[in-house]
């Protein structure tokens, strides 16, 4: 199959991916991201709900919500876990929920994903939790822009040379954005990039972009794992935390 074709045999059917996001160019533009993705015309996006980012819950608080009978927070029941639900009511529908995770939230990884999965399957049925999954930017959407400098080039009039390394390691790349570039606007101005982002570069070295690479992993098996060409750019490395999401996808 080629990227432009779309399924027609009898197990195909055409996938929803509801987006819940955390922050304001993601509510905005996070769906322009996958547009290669939806070029295979088997699937779309959108987004669903935009919430506050979530941090780990101590155990006094834990043990505050099992003294009166609460497995999630009530606001994480209301903002994750019941529009998730109504979502996936619909067995074509999945949900991706994206956090930007900044450098200074990295150390918790685990625990930041324990209680955005923990909301989920607090509230989904069993059938449901497989079609969710929880996937970071790390550290922020801004950072991926670096790992494909023409696109940055074309959009802000700079001289920029792909990034040597891995840009997930880059610490704050929206304010390196912001010296480049003063004036840069992360809505207006990071929608215009991500409109012109190609994933495939981004993807392009195996050893870097290992959160990413896991979300677009998932997507690619929830749609049936088609014989496009990102499949040999998911070969590389997947992030420990989220990567145990794709076999859940499994029955």
């Amino acid at each position: 199959m080629n990227l432009s074709d779309s399924g027609t045999g009898p197990d195909w059917r055409f996938i929803h991916f509801g987006l819940i996001v955390t922050g304001k160019a993601e509510e905005k533009c996070l769906p322009d991201l996958f547009r290669f993705m939806a070029a295979t015309g088997m699937c779309s996006f959108r987004v669903i709900r935009r919430i506050g980012q979530r941090s780990p819950r101590s155990e006094n608080r834990r043990l505050q919500m099992v003294g009166r009978g609460k497995m999630i927070p009530d606001k994480d029941e209301t903002e994750i876990g019941l529009p998730a639900r109504r979502y996936l009511s619909s067995d074509a529908n999945f949900v991706l929920l994206v956090d930007d995770l900044e450098a200074g939230r990295s150390d918790y990884i685990q625990e930041i994903f324990d209680r955005y999965r923990r909301a989920l399957d607090t509230i989904l049925t069993r059938s449901q939790s497989r079609r969710s999954s929880v996937h970071f930017l790390v550290n922020m959407l801004e950072a991926y822009y670096f790992a494909d400098s023409r696109a940055v080039n074309s959009m802000l009039n700079t001289d920029l040379d792909d990034y040597e390394g891995d840009v997930e390691t880059i610490r704050n790349p929206k304010n390196c954005l912001k010296n480049l570039y003063p004036g840069f606007d992360v809505v207006e101005d990071g929608c215009r990039i991500i409109g012109n982002l190609s994933i495939l570069h981004v993807l392009s070295r195996g050893d870097t972009c290992s959160s990413l690479r896991t979300m677009f992993a998932w997507i690619y098996k929830a749609i049936g794992e088609p014989d496009s060409e990102l499949g040999q750019f998911l070969v590389g490395r997947y992030n420990d935390v989220t990567s145990g999401q794709i076999c859940a996808l499994s029955p």
